[in-house]
């Protein structure tokens, strides 16, 4: 039987973080994985990383196991205080970003002043926390630009006694570090495109929609309040993006319905509610035949968001699941919008108001289980409306 010698142990395992790290394409979440994960490789007590944005470092994620065991999970994410720092030689980070080079410090507090660059205690102090040993790599992409730092902080013997970062722990760290690079670079990539395409399907929103004075903020509103939804119902974070993306397109349709209607300050008669129920076919019939998953999520919205959960709905009167779920997701949001935004027909109504009225008619309106679910996030709604009023 062939043993694996540690060394080999340790390659494998790199290999395999690599893999996770590159399979990722959410940056907040590749993020933290970078520093859970290169802490859990070497065994060390706290980590940290910075993200490069021009000549800028932020410091973007932070992790204490000190910490967290003596106050508490939600105690050490509310210690955590986003900054940036300029890159320079003066802090550590901005001297790794600066050069290029590693720096493995056996105690920090223990700078010589010829270093040039110097420990900023204040966490420390304020924490009754010690730094001791540091390890700390430039992320360096493929082309050799350093993209951010990784630092880690107090390793970790057996015996859970804090220890130096040895050479092996600095080349490997390193390597770790350049394949999250190559991952960070791919991960705000994929961001950019996705902010490309949510600009894009927006102001494509706000164009079929441009005769209401309130479509931006409008639009803005129901993707955001749908988004949270989703979460909140328990769906994936892929699906929660996926229904973020595709809710602005939901009342494309409307392009195809006359001033006279859409504009009218009162209640529509008969023919004229005829003539606005067509804007789900008008829109579905707009986005379809596409192969963009987005916009085949638009498509189905646009289509069912008018539908109720006891089939009254329109226009193809579906009942209950037989509606597509993220249809029956930008419903909820749809409404609650609706009924707390000014119209040419009614003044808005206040926030606990609107809550009431989903709650009256969820298993009638809606999906039974979705309005509760919408109240039980009321803080996340609230800053979304006053966010985009």
């Amino acid at each position: 039987m062939v043993t694996l010698s540690r060394a080999e142990e340790k390659l494998k395992r790199l290999n395999r973080i690599g893999i996770a790290l590159s399979s990722t394409r959410d940056l907040d979440q590749l993020l933290g994985m970078i520093v859970t994960e290169a802490r859990a490789f070497i065994g060390c007590d706290a980590g940290s990383l910075y993200l490069r944005d021009a000549e800028q470092l932020h410091f973007v994620v932070s992790q204490n196991d000190t910490i967290r065991k003596r106050l508490g999970e939600k105690a050490e994410k509310a210690l955590f205080r986003p900054f940036s720092v300029a890159i320079n030689r003066e802090s550590i980070a901005g001297y790794v970003a600066t050069t290029g080079e590693n720096i493995n410090l056996a105690d920090a507090y223990e700078i010589p002043a010829e270093a040039g660059y110097s420990l900023d205690r204040d966490f420390d102090k304020r924490n009754n926390y010690r730094t001791q040993s540091m390890l700390v790599v430039p992320m360096k992409d493929h082309g050799g630009s350093v993209v951010g730092v990784l630092q880690l902080i107090n390793a970790l013997d057996e015996q859970g006694a804090v220890r130096c970062f040895s050479t092996e722990d600095e080349e490997l760290v390193l390597s770790l570090a350049s394949q999250a690079a190559v991952a960070v670079s791919n991960a705000r990539l994929t961001k950019e495109l996705k902010e490309a395409h949510y600009d894009t399907i927006f102001r494509l929103a706000v164009a079929a929609e441009y005769r209401d004075e309130d479509t931006a903020a409008h639009i803005h509103r129901v993707s955001e309040y749908s988004r949270v939804l989703a979460r909140a119902i328990g769906l994936e974070s892929e699906q929660q993006e996926l229904v973020y993306y595709a809710s602005p397109m939901h009342d494309v349709g409307k392009l195809g319905v006359p001033d006279a209607v859409l504009l009218k300050p009162g209640r529509l008669d008969p023919e004229e509610r005829k003539v606005m129920e067509q804007h789900p076919l008008i829109g579905a019939r707009i986005l379809s035949g596409s192969h963009s998953r987005v916009l085949q999520a638009a498509e189905q919205i646009a289509l069912s968001h008018q539908e109720k959960w006891d089939g009254s709905g329109y226009p193809n009167h579906l009942k209950g699941e037989d509606i597509p779920l993220f249809g029956r997701i930008v419903a909820v949001a749809d409404v609650f919008d609706a009924l707390t935004t000014k119209r040419p027909y009614k003044e808005p109504m206040g926030i606990a108001d609107a809550m009431g009225i989903l709650q009256k008619d969820a298993g009638s309106h809606f999906d039974p289980a979705f309005p509760q679910a919408f109240t039980g996030i009321i803080d996340e709604v609230i800053e979304i409306y006053s966010k985009y009023q």
